[in-house]
């Protein structure tokens, strides 16, 4: 400042009342510290997030990939369940079931993958066998001419996909804690382009025609195209209609598709491999000192002194278990009722959200190919594709918005925006352009509901529930559930109650999140209050961020 404006300050306190002049003042003082963290303060905040990722680079990085494989595997049942029919000469009632083996265990392995948290090389070695047997799924695909053996192996992926699902989800929460919003995108986004770069893969080697070859039958690429659209989302409902050769020459080349995606898929055991040898995990390998940075140290540099209550908590305290050992778990004695329902509703919308995923891309063929649409079947083919593509750049893009905004704001926007996509859809139901519109508007408003719901969860629960385990198993129940219930119900009633079903379920999950934002206060109200109970550790870091 000037010699003029020092010298004319104290005269201007006394024209003007004393509160406006300690106004003044403060904001004399701040203006500066608030301009810095416009421009260079942003900068501070970022440098302190690359600070967090410089440090744990290498586990992130794994982590990642980790759930690259998981989206890879997920994604390629869909456009080969053709070709693999003809492979195992079954019918399509038969070769349908390997869906509900896939997805079933899925959901058992994301109920008890919380189990190999207990320390770091128990979920390491939990990774590194799951990514493994992916990639040995891959290459045994092709030696499956049986359904039955077939329907096993889909067990098994499904059994590791959902031990990734879980166990990535808390160790990247067990890092980065109240900065995991902005690392948990990411970690979702990889999900989306593996489920991208795996029918990539596949489509050169499918056939076009029946690849079943008997009794001088063939049926055109059209109607080979339809089914297999028609068979991309949960085939379980009828299609007796539909009538194929099991008998004669098997003509296919769809093996070739499966043993590159296990070349693909092969760094990423090996990554995990090499993040257990860094970490001194590895039993015949291991030197005994302690691996990477102290997590006390870590948070001390990059988050200050308000967090050393969560990361100086022991990272084998019992929060985090399998869905089973949850429910019996000490960290239920003396629990309010408001961390039951935070659980509970956080679940719920999870469930019906992810339901919403589950059923669009599953029926959106059916619905778009069937009166008043009537799409012809190779344009209404490319929706899925188009859905999960929204879904890939909606989680890539809410990397900077989970950034900016904190997750309760995005959970918000993403809720409203599924019913009014949902609502437009239902209005300009005969339009064709508008669902494209629509379905990419609904890809990017339903991409990011999962990250955020767990990290809003896992921070109002100060990491010490089992919100990851219960969030995760939740998802794949309803994926699976809402999947089977609403192509029933389209089946029975007709296309023109697909977008109605998920009318309904999107005004349920938005109901359900009002709720859980009322649990969400009870439980402030309980932590403020002192009362005794293992979730009232931390109240500090429970700032107002996650009301904002």
């Amino acid at each position: 400042h000037t010699d003029t404006h020092t010298h004319s300050s104290p005269a201007s306190a006394h024209q003007l009342p004393k509160h406006l002049y300690v106004r003044l003042v403060l904001l004399d003082f701040r203006y500066p510290l608030r301009r810095a963290q416009r421009l260079p303060g942003r900068a501070m905040w970022d440098e302190r997030l690359w600070t967090l990722l410089r440090r744990n680079l290498q586990p992130t990085l794994t982590y990642w990939s980790v759930f690259f494989s998981f989206g890879l595997c997920i994604a390629f049942l869909g456009p080969t369940i053709l070709d693999l029919r003809c492979q195992t000469q079954s019918t399509l009632q038969e070769i349908t079931w390997v869906f509900f083996s896939q997805q079933f265990c899925l959901l058992l392995g994301s109920s008890i993958g919380g189990v190999f948290k207990k320390t770091l090389f128990c979920a390491l070695s939990a990774l590194f066998t799951s990514t493994l047997l992916i990639s040995m799924v891959f290459a045994i695909i092709p030696l499956c001419h049986n359904v039955l053996l077939l329907a096993v192996a889909m067990a098994v992926a499904g059994l590791a996909m959902g031990v990734i699902d879980t166990i990535a989800n808390i160790q990247l929460v067990k890092i980065y804690q109240k900065d995991s919003a902005v690392f948990l995108q990411a970690l979702h986004f990889f999900i989306g382009f593996g489920a991208l770069v795996s029918p990539l893969i596949a489509d050169p080697f499918l056939s076009d025609t029946n690849c079943v070859v008997g009794n001088g039958t063939e049926n055109s690429t059209e109607i080979m195209h339809h089914l297999r659209n028609a068979l991309a989302g949960t085939p379980l409902h009828n299609l007796s209609h539909y009538h194929l050769p099991v008998e004669g020459e098997v003509v296919t080349q769809v093996s070739y598709a499966f043993w590159i995606m296990a070349l693909i898929n092969l760094p990423v055991p090996i990554a995990v491999f090499a993040l257990m040898y860094r970490e001194r995990l590895v039993p015949c390998l291991a030197g005994g000192s302690p691996p990477l940075l102290e997590r006390d140290e870590l948070a001390m540099e990059t988050q200050g002194e308000d967090v050393m209550a969560v990361t100086t908590k022991d990272p084998d305290s019992g929060e985090h278990g399998d869905l089973f050992s949850c429910c019996h778990s000490e960290t239920l004695r003396g629990a309010p009722l408001s961390f039951f329902g935070i659980h509970l509703l956080g679940g719920m919308v999870l469930f019906m959200t992810d339901g919403i995923v589950g059923a669009y891309s599953g029926f959106v063929y059916t619905y778009a190919v069937a009166p008043p649409m009537d799409l012809p079947h190779k344009t209404a083919g490319y929706l899925a594709s188009v859905f999960w593509a929204s879904i890939t750049v909606g989680r890539l893009v809410s990397i900077p918005l989970s950034y900016r905004f904190p997750p309760v704001r995005l959970l918000l926007l993403n809720l409203a925006g599924v019913i009014i996509t949902v609502l437009l859809l239902l209005i300009f139901y005969a339009s064709s352009v508008f669902l494209f519109v629509g379905t990419c508007l609904l890809g990017l408003f339903l991409s990011s509901i999962f990250p955020s719901m767990l990290a809003f969860t896992e921070d109002i629960l100060d990491y010490q529930g089992c919100a990851t385990t219960v969030l995760v198993t939740s998802a794949g129940l309803g994926e699976m559930v809402l999947q089977v219930l609403v192509g029933s119900i389209i089946h029975s009633e007709g296309s023109y109650s697909f977008l109605l079903c998920g009318m309904i379920i999107g005004c349920l999950g938005f109901s359900l999140f009002f709720g859980l934002l009322f649990f969400h206060r009870m439980h402030r109200i309980h932590l403020g209050s002192g009362s005794p109970s293992k979730t009232a550790k931390v109240e500090e870091p429970q700032s107002e961020d996650s009301l904002k």
